[in-house]
């Protein structure tokens, strides 16, 4: 049997009954519809690029960008070039999923830090790309940094603790700090005022 067979039987397997139809139809309209909106207001389309502007989307972020934007790092790398793999191009999408999934659940219900800190995953990233970008210093220092993994040796920013982020990551940090604000979201008026409506307080 051929793949496009077995796709075409695995479908008719998971065929509902007639008389679900209809109901299947709308409630896959409904979770389409939902999907949309989620994708939309979440501005996801944007964590497809490179912009580091998209990383203050959620303004917890803004004292990483202000410290960022103001480091020599700045000249020469965004936040993908240090936070995400760049082996290839599935393992760097499907890093940034993974991570951007669970920055969003924890921005959505505040479940975010006070001061914000690396997790396991991401420092051996950040760890990789330290390496990637500077190999031709390490080469010069001795392989002894080069070739020792994050977690098996000192990290570079074991010695480099402010570049490029700076010793204090508090989020009241940099309160004043000029960063870019999200662009006003392009939604149907009736939308708009469903979303900006205040909840309704408790008696």
């Amino acid at each position: 049997m051929s793949a496009i067979a077995r796709v075409f039987s695995v479908l008719r397997a998971l065929r509902p009954p007639r008389r679900w139809h209809l109901g299947v139809i709308l409630a896959l309209g409904v979770f389409g519809g939902l999907s949309a909106v989620t994708f939309h207001v979440s501005r996801a389309s944007s964590y497809l690029g490179n912009d580091p502007a998209t990383c203050v989307n959620c303004h917890v972020m803004a004292p990483q960008y202000a410290t960022w934007a103001t480091s020599s790092h700045a000249r020469v790398a965004t936040c993908n070039d240090c936070h995400v793999p760049h082996d290839n191009v599935i393992k760097k999408y499907a890093f940034k999923a993974s991570d951007g999934t669970r920055h969003a659940f924890m921005f959505t219900f505040h479940l975010e830090p006070q001061v914000i800190r690396i997790h396991e995953a991401g420092a051996t990233v950040v760890q990789d790309n330290c390496v990637r970008c500077h190999n031709d210093l390490l080469s010069e220092v001795g392989p002894m940094f080069a070739d020792t993994p994050h977690g098996a040796g000192r990290a570079c920013w074991d010695c480099h603790r402010e570049v490029p982020h700076g010793r204090v990551n508090s989020l009241s940090s940099v309160p004043d700090a000029n960063v870019p604000q999200p662009t006003p979201l392009n939604m149907p008026k009736w939308l708009e005022a469903q979303l900006s409506e205040p909840a309704p307080t408790q008696p």
